[in-house]
């Protein structure tokens, strides 16, 4: 029996027991928490936590402990329970409630159970106990079994703790009403510290859904930035895990914790959300002359009509009375030339890394050498000013206008962002997620920031979404590039003030890209 002494040190136990379960974010290391908590504080040889399942017709073996039998399976001790204990069933077949099991019983009822001695317990079936006990040679004997309750009194799992042991003499004994009461007691906290650890991870899971669920609509608007969306959040951990476990370096005492990365993995899915806003025929635009039709087509035609033109001239001048070999060869050179010149422009409207000089002005020349009559029979030019616009665009396929419009997604994104009511272990998201286009030396938009205004954390997000772009192999402009090319254009960012140097040796001397690149790159790809 319990001095007044003892009662005090165990309520004392208690109380700490409470305050440690609320800090507790990892939900099986909560559920191993508790147990371990009700075993100590009722000095139970074993025990088992048993959640009840979503359709509330099965308990779940979550956490099984037994000291003398050194057996340990779920929350921290690498074996898991799913495989090993089969669920126990809450009802029979006949759908009558399954009281005969204890710990159903408890679940059922809502009532604690206090056995001093399982086989000379009466109402109960204890064949599975008796058969363990057989293949292990232990003697299961005092039982206490306890319902623990949500903030609405509903039942959510039951706590079962087996063979109190004797302080002095280290024999088992039955549980004591004192046991019962701290064991009761336990379990209401617990039920809470679980209950709310549900309801936050559910909370969670719904917020996370509504980025999915953004990112899904930016993937259906366009499939070539879907995949962007949910691949940087990945290098990004990747790289975050590498600058973690750095030992060496600027950022030897750089350290996130559960929170911080949980912060940056959302800020990461969340980066591109503006790109909702951005007209599809941008996005899409897989050549120069796109937009939501190649008009390339449109040039076909009107070298079609030219040529078309250029044989009525010869029928013409030969009954003008010029020769008609002269009116056949100069009708066969120009329609060569028009051929050679719509090749030209057919490859130019592709887009590329880089247009030269003597290629831009080419598709001048081709626009002023060039006048054809339109469907309203007037002389017009060959080219119109914005077609001449797109087909001289040096890199890719976006004008100005056109880059600028694919680049205010970023000031969507933090618009956006800032328009929701953070809470504080989210607070950085806007910051993290709208610096990625910054540059180190101040360049970037749409702030402008230099390196030392930036987190680290931005910077992350900016160094993976560069890398993802380069060897993305969904745009519709380009390849993928191999690995060996976007890593000396990284290392050229990294050279001109771009991306961050410190992240960068990180990013190279822990091979974060290999990583990656196993992961999403074509194998065709990986060439170093």
């Amino acid at each position: 029996m319990d001095t007044p002494d003892d009662l005090f040190r165990r309520l004392e136990q208690l109380n700490d027991i409470g305050a440690s379960l609320s800090n507790e974010r990892n939900l099986a290391l909560l559920l191993e928490k508790i147990l371990l908590a009700a075993k100590a504080i009722t000095r139970a040889d074993g025990g088992t936590l048993y959640l009840l399942s979503e359709d509330r017709q099965h308990l779940h073996f979550e956490i099984v402990r037994t000291d003398s039998l050194n057996i340990a399976f779920g929350g921290s001790s690498g074996q898991p329970t799913s495989g090993k204990f089969s669920d126990l069933p809450l009802y029979k077949v006949d759908g009558l409630p399954n009281t005969s099991l204890v710990a159903g019983h408890a679940a059922l009822t809502g009532h604690t159970v206090n056995i001093a001695d399982a086989y000379m317990a009466e109402g109960f079936d204890f064949s599975g106990t008796r058969q363990f006990d057989e293949r292990t040679g232990y003697r299961s004997q005092s039982f206490l079994t306890v319902p623990m309750r949500n903030h609405e009194g509903e039942i959510i799992g039951v706590l079962q703790l087996i063979n109190a042991l004797c302080p002095a003499s280290g024999k088992v004994v039955e549980f004591s009403p004192a046991d019962q009461r701290l064991a009761e007691s336990l379990a209401s906290q617990a039920a809470i510290a679980l209950t709310n650890r549900l309801l936050v991870q559910q909370l969670e899971a719904l917020f996370e859904s509504f980025i999915t669920m953004i990112n899904l609509a930016i993937d259906e608007k366009s499939p070539y930035t879907g995949g962007h969306c949910q691949r940087v959040p990945e290098l990004t951990m990747m790289l975050a895990d590498a600058v973690d476990a750095a030992d060496s370096g600027p950022l030897t005492n750089f350290r996130l914790t559960d929170k911080d990365r949980y912060e940056l993995r959302i800020a990461a899915l969340m980066h591109d959300c503006g790109k909702i806003t951005t007209p599809v025929h941008v996005v899409d635009k897989a050549t120069k002359l796109q937009t939501i039709y190649d008009r390339i087509h449109l040039v076909d035609t009107r070298f079609e009509v030219i040529k078309r033109d250029a044989e009525v001239r010869k029928w013409r001048h030969i009954a003008e009375g010029m020769a008609a070999a002269e009116a056949e060869a100069t009708c066969l050179a120009f329609c060569r030339q028009c051929d050679a010149d719509r090749a030209f422009l057919r490859q130019a409207n592709i887009g590329g890394e880089h247009m030269s000089d003597d290629d831009i002005e080419r598709v001048r020349r081709i626009a002023s050498s060039y006048r054809w009559q339109d469907e309203s029979g007037a002389d017009a030019p060959f080219l119109s000013d914005n077609e001449l616009e797109n087909l001289t665009v040096r890199s890719g396929t976006l004008t100005s206008a056109e880059r600028e419009t694919i680049n205010y997604h970023i000031v969507a994104t933090i618009k956006m962002l800032e328009q929701l009511p953070w809470p504080q272990h989210l607070k950085n998201v806007p910051e993290y997620a709208g610096g990625h286009h910054e540059r180190m030396d101040g360049k970037g938009y749409p702030k402008g920031l230099k390196r030392e205004q930036m987190s680290w954390q931005a910077r992350m997000i900016g160094v993976s979404d560069i890398f993802e772009a380069l060897t993305a192999r969904d745009r519709p402009y380009k390849d993928g590039m191999k690995l060996s090319q976007a890593l000396n254009i990284l290392e050229n960012f990294r050279n001109n003030g771009h991306i961050d140097p410190d992240l960068y040796e990180i990013f190279v001397s822990s091979e974060v890209y290999r990583k990656y690149a196993a992961n999403y790159m074509g194998a065709q790809q990986i060439d170093c």
